[in-house]
């Protein structure tokens, strides 16, 4: 089938659509991007983006910007019942990444960034766009009709439709169904203004642990200096879930305040919401060109920060995927491989996953806000009791560096994957620095030390471009110009003897390993991602 508009049409313009449309277009494919909301701001939900989660986004050049409008090094003040701990968050003992940090930084600041750098391509953002009808095509692709203010509704016909808008996503009902629940806590969100009197550190974060659930205050507002978030028990309103819902009153998020015992008068309330909460899962994340990512697959509470970290490793993920099986031919002409490989590998790997990290975020909600008479228990006697202890944990830079590695995903293995291969056919074994255990198919590449064309490098500087990458050892034989390309690069590693190869995916995971260069099984593996014709 010819005559389609684009090759991918992305449906919602947060984090998870601006990663996808900048990782689409920047391997080859023709991107749009639509958005409902007619202007850019809205007040952030997300305020912390992980390690890992900058990693994924470095070969998209947008860590720059987006470091030098976020915090590297915030500070925090525990409040444990009547103790009070003091946490500097500025680097963790985190070996084999060039951000060995959290990054304070308003979900705002990073839409702008996305943005601008999609801008900078020449895609704009599709402002006050709607979709309002999403259907698959008989002979392959997707069509949806868009509609704007004072405007006819047009048709658009697409290789891919990706479904970025959010938990009350139309193009999910095209997809699968919506598993999960509700919780019985809700969160209030405020800018607002603290009295003369508030004598607070200015730029250290306040987070109140107590009986009734968490209380965060951010030096670090949109609309007004200090930011709050709360957890309470959920009202009566029936908003849509994950949506800033009706205002929360100046006396309610002062008691709120106050029964967590912070010393802070609100002189004023530039803008407040409640926000209900909810864990679900999509059933499926793909349906022939239509797929979901972000919100749209899985919706859970705030504890961890995992939302808009765990929709930008969607995005990044399904961003190559979808341009290089559009760069394929035409839609459908991948379907001739063995289980479509590169297009069900998405749901295989990002489902599995983000099915993880919502147990994660159920579990440490459920042990920071949830009215279970435990969790009440554990919150309001447990921890006070060990907040002389919490110093001491914290010393452990490897307790406290397992801890971030497991929130920022950096322990996440594609190993089952289709896209994950192991190559036995030779005898010889992989030896040197390639050899590791942790390097297995499937496994993300770390940030080493390497000799390469004569110098030393950073081995994310050689991956910090799209495409996909092979890192040969020292002693290994060329990769025939056949197979290399545009997207297909190659590096000798000279520091790393051995005969070996790796093939390394656009999101930095190991994609292929074998111990020599294994020219039909390397070109098996990039005809089964589009990149090799024929």
């Amino acid at each position: 089938m010819t005559g389609f508009d684009t090759d991918v049409l992305v449906v919602g313009a947060g984090t998870t659509g601006l990663t996808l449309a900048l990782q689409a277009h920047d391997h080859g494919a023709r991107v749009r991007i639509v958005e409902r909301r007619p202007e850019p701001f809205r007040p952030s939900r997300a305020m912390v983006m992980h390690p890992r989660t900058l990693e994924l986004l470095r070969p998209l050049g947008v860590t720059d910007a987006l470091l030098s409008r976020g915090d590297t090094s915030p500070s925090v003040r525990l409040h444990l019942g009547s103790r009070e701990v003091a946490v500097s968050a500025d680097r963790f003992d985190l070996p084999g990444t060039a951000f060995p940090h959290l990054l304070l930084i308003r979900q705002a600041d990073v839409e702008a960034v996305l943005a601008a750098a999609l801008a900078e391509r020449g895609v704009l953002v599709e402002r006050g766009t709607e979709v309002v009808r999403v259907a698959r095509l008989g002979g392959g692709g997707a069509r949806a009709v868009l509609r704007g203010d004072d405007r006819p509704e047009q048709e658009v016909r697409c290789r891919y439709l990706a479904g970025c808008d959010g938990p009350a996503s139309l193009v999910r009902r095209s997809v699968g169904g919506w598993l999960g629940g509700d919780y019985a806590q809700e969160v209030v969100l405020a800018d607002l203004e603290l009295g003369a009197s508030t004598v607070l550190e200015p730029g250290v974060a306040q987070v109140v642990v107590g009986r009734r659930g968490l209380v965060f205050l951010f030096n670090i507002g949109e609309r007004a200096g200090w930011r709050m978030l709360a957890t309470r028990p959920a009202g009566a309103d029936r908003q849509p879930f994950g949506q800033p819902g009706p205002t929360v009153p100046a006396t309610a998020l002062q008691s709120l305040l106050d029964e967590a015992g912070l010393p802070a008068r609100i002189a004023s309330v530039a803008w407040s919401a409640q926000v209900r909460l909810q864990h679900r899962l999509a059933s499926r994340f793909s349906r022939g060109p239509l797929f979901l990512a972000g919100d749209a697959a899985h919706a859970h509470s705030p504890a961890g920060a995992q939302g808009m970290n765990a929709g930008i490793h969607d995005a990044v993920n399904l961003g190559w995927k979808l341009a290089f099986a559009a760069a394929a031919g035409p839609a459908g002409s991948l379907a001739a491989l063995p289980g479509s490989a590169l297009l069900d590998s998405y749901a295989a790997e990002r489902r599995r996953a983000d099915a993880a990290v919502l147990r994660l975020t159920h579990a440490i909600y459920w042990a920071e806000a949830s009215l279970n008479p435990v969790a009440q228990l554990a919150r309001g006697v447990l921890v006070p009791l060990a907040a002389p202890l919490v110093p001491w944990l914290l010393r452990g830079r490897r307790l406290t560096a397992a801890g971030v590695r497991t929130l920022a995903q950096f322990r996440l293995r594609y190993r089952h994957s289709p896209l994950s291969v192991e190559v036995h056919a030779s005898l010889t074994p992989v030896r040197g620095g390639l050899a590791r255990r942790g390097l297995r198919p499937g496994s993300r590449v770390a940030d080493t030390l390497v000799r390469c064309e004569g110098r030393r490098v950073r081995l994310h500087e050689l991956l910090a471009g799209p495409g996909v990458h092979i890192l040969l050892q020292a002693d290994a034989r060329p990769v025939p110009e056949r197979l290399l390309g545009a997207l297909t690069h190659a590096y000798r590693l000279a520091d790393r003897p051995g005969t070996g190869m790796l093939v390394v995916r656009p999101d930095g995971y190991v994609a292929l390993r074998a111990p020599v260069v294994d020219e039909p099984n390397l070109a098996a593996w990039l005809r089964m991602v589009g990149l090799l014709v024929g």
